[in-house]
């Protein structure tokens, strides 16, 4: 069954939330390849909420190290970061 990792960044400016879309865009398919999705979702001005796929938790947890390099490398521009995982009960597409 597949997996879902959502994570929700408040960070401190919109400068900041731009950098981290224009990163996680140019970089995230390379440092993500077992994903078998990926979403961005600029939910505001300071808000971005990524959300991967994974086939199972244990493509998922392969992908933790790259994920912990992203996120320390950015973490003095965030006021929040909240992460949920859990089993993806519907994944539809009209593709």
């Amino acid at each position: 069954m597949s997996v879902c990792r959502i994570t929700t960044l408040n960070l401190k400016t919109k400068e900041a939330a731009d950098e981290i879309v224009a990163s996680y865009t140019a970089n995230a398919p390379t440092e993500f390849p077992e994903a078998e999705q990926l979403l961005q979702i600029r939910a505001g001005d300071t808000t971005v909420i990524a959300v991967s796929l994974y086939q199972d938790e244990a493509a998922m947890e392969r992908a933790s190290a790259n994920r912990t390099k992203r996120m320390d490398s950015k973490k003095d521009h965030y006021v929040s970061v909240d992460m949920k995982v859990g089993s993806v009960v519907l994944n539809h597409s009209n593709d």
